[in-house]
């Protein structure tokens, strides 16, 4: 129906759906924009009264307190102990040697303007013949070999008194047995003999090994010292008429008179322990000789050095040489 056939009369709001009082309240109270919805806020309103604000997080920073102390750590107080005194006594032995060097090169550097003079053995300046040789362990011997090298120097001093008394001692039985007047002789033989050439012949190669770190002189020392460790046990077994008072000549000499043979029985336990010492330092000797890194092939290239560099070995062959071309030359004008 059109608007022609309404009552002109009537509200022309009346039949308007948009003014229902449904409609008009809703339009009139509008709900909360979604701008303003928070899904995370309660809707229920908070109690009146006083309401307690949260705490306010601290600006310092966060630090982790255990609950537990950790175990306390104990080491082991002997361990530790003797790794310290280990420590302790590695480094003293180094400064002792460091020490021993700077000593050493101190001496060394007063010997460069006064050369070495000879000072063994140690004579009187009115003596007519002087010293030999120049010996000074602590200057030419190194640290660790000193000690070894002076125990043999007191057993060649050892020996040296043996072989005296040895004299002493045969002297003896030539005066209760006249038969005895070559062991009297040979006694002083073999003392004035075997003094000096133990000496030079084992010692001082010895000397000269520790000194040098010489294969050569190493080779030396025990071929000769061999020779000198046999020529003990003979001593101190005492064979009659070879001018030694060992076991088997004090034992016959007791039949003769008894101070006599318990003075050559002194004298054979001398020789014996002569002997046994001998072998003793020949096996340390030997032990420190493997250690230094000598070998013969070493000592064959020293001792060629050695005879090639001595000027009395090459005027002689220079000699032998220019006789040999000589004989060769006057062979072809024949």
């Amino acid at each position: 129906m059109s608007d022609f056939d309404s009552n002109p009369f009537a509200d022309p709001e009346f039949n308007n759906p948009f003014k229902d009082p449904s409609v008009t309240q809703v339009t009139r109270n509008p709900p909360p924009a979604l701008e303003e919805y928070n899904p995370f806020t309660d809707g229920r309103k908070a109690p009146s009264g006083n309401v307690e604000k949260p705490p306010m997080p601290s600006t310092q920073p966060a630090i982790m307190k255990p609950t537990e102390e950790p175990p306390t750590y104990a080491p082991h107080t002997q361990e530790t102990a003797a790794a310290q005194a280990e420590l302790l006594r590695r480094q003293e032995e180094l400064e002792q040697k460091a020490a021993e060097l700077d000593r050493r090169e101190r001496e060394m550097k007063n010997l460069s303007y006064d050369p070495r003079k000879n000072n063994w053995p140690p004579l009187p300046e009115r003596c007519p013949v002087g010293p030999c040789f120049y010996q000074d362990l602590s200057v030419d011997i190194p640290v660790e070999f000193q000690k070894t090298v002076k125990m043999l120097y007191y057993l060649w001093m050892f020996h040296a008194v043996t072989l005296l008394v040895n004299i002493f001692g045969c002297l003896a039985w030539f005066c209760v047995d006249s038969y005895r007047g070559v062991d009297f002789g040979l006694s002083i033989l073999w003392f004035l003999l075997f003094t000096p050439c133990s000496f030079v012949c084992w010692y001082r190669p010895l000397y000269k090994a520790f000194r040098s770190d010489s294969s050569f002189s190493f080779f030396l020392f025990f071929f000769v010292f061999i020779c000198q460790f046999a020529v003990h046990v003979l001593q101190s077994v005492g064979i009659p008429q070879w001018g030694n008072c060992g076991w088997i000549s004090a034992l016959t000499a007791l039949n003769k008179s008894i101070p006599v043979g318990v003075l050559m029985m002194i004298t054979a336990a001398a020789f014996t322990g002569s002997s046994v010492v001998s072998l003793i330092m020949f096996k340390k000797v030997h032990g420190m000789y493997r250690t230094t890194g000598a070998s013969f092939e070493k000592a064959q290239q020293e001792f060629a050095t050695g005879v090639m560099s001595n000027k009395t070995v090459q005027t002689a062959a220079a000699n032998a040489a220019s006789t040999a071309a000589r004989g060769a030359f006057k062979g072809n004008q024949v």
